[in-house]
């Protein structure tokens, strides 16, 4: 399952979010099409579906990207599981809302390994844990960026 209109939107110099799907947090990256770096933007922390997508719709008008991202978690040998539905309800609902193309992008392993870094980097604590979701996204958008065939696949690699 590819993200249609994904590549059409990227191929030129464009702004593109990316999130880190949680129950409980989202995470937020941004990054651009010409240098294909990103960077942690910030996290949503509520649990209330009204308040994301109001802070997500904030963040589109303010950003006005041409594509989004988002992680899938799926298990180790790549079958999903309970939140890799959940992550999938949430980018077909910012499709809907929104009128963007979203992509889907690998996300195994990328909270994990964002909590390692920031340990490294001396952060602690709620410090840690606030960043952590964003920097999430900032590792799923920057892996997004580095492959070109997850511009054109989805998180399980098919086109």
């Amino acid at each position: 399952m590819s993200a249609p209109g994904v590549a059409e939107a990227t191929a030129d110099a464009a702004t593109v979010l990316a999130f880190d799907f949680g129950t409980r947090r989202i995470g937020v990256a941004i990054g651009n099409t010409v240098v294909r770096i990103a960077h942690p933007l910030t996290t949503i922390a509520t649990e209330a579906n009204t308040e994301r997508f109001a802070a997500i719709e904030a963040l589109i008008g303010q950003w006005q990207p041409a594509a989004l991202v988002v992680g899938v978690p799926l298990y180790a040998d790549g079958t999903g599981h309970e939140m890799t539905s959940r992550a999938e309800r949430f980018a077909r609902q910012l499709e809907g809302r929104f009128r963007l193309p979203v992509a889907r992008a690998d996300e195994r392993y990328t909270t994990h390994a964002a909590g390692i870094a920031l340990t490294e980097a001396g952060l602690r604590g709620s410090a840690r844990r606030a960043a952590r979701d964003a920097v999430a996204a900032q590792q799923i958008l920057q892996a997004w960026f580095d492959d070109p065939e997850s511009r054109r696949s989805d998180a399980r690699g098919t086109a």
